[in-house]
């Protein structure tokens, strides 16, 4: 019993999601991208593209163009999550053309306003999806089958390469560059705004010191960062020496006073500094997930 009402929940707050997330792509597909003739990648992208030499409505052109990879995400990448976008997909479609585009006025002003408008609507819809562990089809498939065939191409190189194609197009249909070099600014500003959604503003950085003073650095930064931290033994594959590697995860306007401080202490620490986009615990973020 309490399994079903848990899949009956997690139905509904995909349904939720899905709808959300519909409505936020819907009105920036068609109240700003959509009027100004670019085509930002994806497969709302390509329909735009095809829209102009058809009569079809925007929504079912997507949907249409998801049909098949639809079809080789079920056969290549799986059932499960073949099945949430198919989802999501049909949810977009009856959102955007039976009650977006009949009811919904289109913006006529500035291009680049509307330009932007429209990333940070479509960035929001597409983070809302995928906090469900959906899609919206379209470039996601077609990277994801990429990466079948090609195992090494990571997956922004894979993204990327979809949505370049369709835009290099863009320019093509439209005639005129400056719809490409929208479709760019779209692009990274929607990319920009699934990230602060998804991960945050507040990013960290995890800072790695192999030294022979770890103890003292790990001390100090503990003392004037109160910010916790970790020793592991280890040994270097060149000098064949027993050591201790030091990590500490400190809140980016901090790094420079950390790094401040492992340099007073050894200026020959050797430091690794990588960008944490997620921690959860003290001193971070906490926990959204339920036990």
């Amino acid at each position: 019993m309490e399994r079903r009402y848990a899949k009956a929940k997690e139905l509904c707050l995909d349904l939720l999601y899905d709808i959300f997330g519909g409505f936020l792509q819907a009105i920036g597909l068609h109240c700003f991208i959509d009027s100004i003739d670019i085509a930002p990648g994806g497969a709302t992208g390509l329909a735009i593209l095809i829209n102009r030499f058809t009569d079809l409505p925007l929504g079912t052109l997507t949907f249409l163009i998801n049909i098949p990879l639809l079809l080789a995400s079920y056969i290549w990448l799986g059932k499960s999550r073949t099945i949430k976008t198919m989802k999501t997909v049909v949810i977009l479609t009856v959102i955007l053309d039976c009650i977006v585009t009949p009811y919904v006025p289109v913006y006529r002003g500035d291009k680049m306003v509307s330009c932007l408008a429209g990333a940070v609507l479509v960035g929001a819809s597409l983070a809302v999806v995928f906090m469900r562990g959906s899609t919206t089809g379209g470039g996601d498939i077609a990277a994801k089958l990429l990466q079948k065939f090609r195992p090494h191409m990571q997956t922004g190189t894979a993204v990327m390469a979809t949505d370049l194609v369709i835009i290099g197009a863009s320019m093509l249909v439209f005639r005129n560059i400056e719809s490409g070099l929208y479709a760019l600014i779209n692009m990274v500003v929607s990319t920009y705004v699934i990230d602060v959604i998804l991960y945050g503003t507040n990013k960290s950085t995890m800072v790695t010191v192999m030294s022979s003073e770890t103890k003292e650095i790990g001390d100090r930064l503990m003392e004037q960062l109160e910010r916790g931290c970790t020793f592991l033994k280890s040994r270097g594959g060149y000098s064949d020496r027993e050591g201790e590697t030091l990590i500490c995860v400190v809140d980016r306007k901090q790094f420079f006073r950390a790094k401040k401080i492992i340099y007073s202490i050894d200026p020959n620490a050797f430091v690794i500094v990588s960008e944490a986009k997620e921690v959860y615990g003290e001193g971070f973020l906490d926990s959204d997930w339920e036990v």
